[in-house]
């Protein structure tokens, strides 16, 4: 529903479905959800504030909690491609385009830290734990494309893997961090993040060509018998 239109940037037409719908609605519910949770009398404030039939809005989230959350990730997807599109990132090295990508999305839940630490309990409920994932591995992958990564073979799927878990590990942080311009997240953020390079960097090592990687039997080889 999101990856899309965040990649492109194209701003939603409000009118046109129900998706529409759920991703203008659903920053408002996270606002909502701060007091009243992710429930059906956070959809009702919300409609209200938008103008928008409480029926409708009822209708469009059905699907409860995990259809609110799964909203607002939308939505969160949606802000950052605004915030940062790929043109503007396209000149940054990798390490940089990931971590002002990751901080867009905080920038985007800031104040709503409450409705955050909801949204995960609820997705860390056994029922919940795959969507979640799917969620998860769906907005590294937003990220990742606006970083401007090609990858189609394995690694597509591990820089995806590996970078869900540190946004949520980050957003974990995010949720209880009280210090002075969430200096805690920062750090914690630009630790993971080293990780990830100095992941990627090995990973690029060991999958050189047999040729081109350093080889303890060629080495003592060549010491026996020196090349004239």
């Amino acid at each position: 529903m999101t990856t899309d239109l965040a990649i492109s940037g194209s701003e939603p037409h409000h009118d046109t479905s129900l998706d529409d719908l759920r991703l203008r609605l659903a920053p408002l519910i996270a606002d909502a959800a701060v007091f009243d949770g992710w429930s059906a009398e956070a959809v009702r404030s919300a409609a209200e504030q938008a103008g928008v039939d409480a029926d409708v809005a009822a209708y469009a989230f059905r699907g409860g909690a995990m259809e609110m959350i799964a909203a607002w990730i939308g939505s969160v997807d949606l802000a950052m491609a605004r915030a940062l599109p790929r043109s503007e990132v396209a000149a940054l090295p990798v390490r940089e385009r990931i971590r002002r990508l990751v901080l867009a999305r905080l920038d985007a839940i800031a104040g709503q830290e409450e409705a955050l630490s909801r949204a995960m309990a609820i997705m860390a409920m056994p029922q919940n734990v795959a969507r979640a994932l799917k969620l998860g591995w769906s907005s590294a992958d937003v990220m990742w494309r606006l970083a401007g990564d090609v990858a189609t073979d394995y690694n597509h799927y591990t820089k995806r893997t590996i970078l869900a878990g540190v946004y949520g590990a980050t957003l974990a942080v995010f949720a209880d961090d009280h210090s002075t311009g969430k200096a805690e997240t920062r750090a914690f953020l630009d630790r993971r993040i080293d990780g990830i390079m100095r992941f990627e960097k090995t990973k690029a090592q060991l999958l050189r060509p047999a040729e081109q990687r350093f080889s303890m039997a060629r080495f003592l080889g060549r010491l026996r018998y020196p090349a004239r």
